[in-house]
């Protein structure tokens, strides 16, 4: 091991040593770039055509989209992308903040902030984790015991019955000795996943 690359240790710098050229040693490190809202796909398609290494980590979750329940990938960070290079070897810190979709690089100070490795692995391993599991469902089912949280039926119990519309679902509450439909933004509605 080289003392440059030991001094960049104990400076806790945490890069890949990847490969040498001549003299030359390559260091990539990890970023986190800021992006314009919705264009992190676009700015990871452009990294990546300029070398870049993009890890922009996505969920699965179940909405209601005009009406109908259906999946939908989210990003876990929105607006954020993880971005790995060598800023002596690759493309520089401009060239990097004026690809389309890029606002700029998180900092701290004038430079831009080095993301450890291991928060860069640590996150791809909860990733493989996720997709093993369920997604994230934000509703509840067909059934389940819920709380109205406010409005007019606040801290009142009922079950759920169907989603009604995007924002607002069905659900039956107790009046009378007799089950009762009453529609509820689905804000107000608390429930255990």
């Amino acid at each position: 091991m080289s003392c440059f690359y030991l001094s960049l240790k104990l400076l806790g710098l945490q890069g890949e040593l990847t490969r040498v050229i001549g003299v030359r040693l390559i260091m990539k490190f990890w970023y986190l770039l800021y992006c314009k809202r919705g264009d992190q796909r676009r700015a990871v398609l452009h990294l990546e055509n300029q070398g870049v290494e993009c890890y922009f980590p996505e969920i699965e979750v179940n909405k209601l989209i005009r009406g109908k329940k259906s999946c939908v990938k989210e990003p876990l960070f929105p607006c954020y992308v993880f971005i790995h290079f060598d800023v002596d070897f690759g493309p520089s810190f401009t060239t990097v903040r004026s690809t389309r979709g890029v606002s700029d690089f998180v900092r701290i100070g004038p430079l831009p902030r080095v993301i450890e490795a291991q928060l860069i692995v640590s996150l791809k391993q909860i990733e493989q984790l996720k997709e093993q599991e369920e997604t994230l469902d934000l509703l509840p089912t067909e059934g389940q015991e819920v709380l109205i949280k406010s409005g007019p039926y606040a801290n009142v119990e009922a079950v759920y019955k169907e989603a009604d519309g995007e924002v607002r679902s069905i659900l039956l509450i107790k009046l009378i000795s007799q089950k009762v439909e009453v529609v509820v933004e689905n804000k107000n509605i608390e429930f255990d996943k």
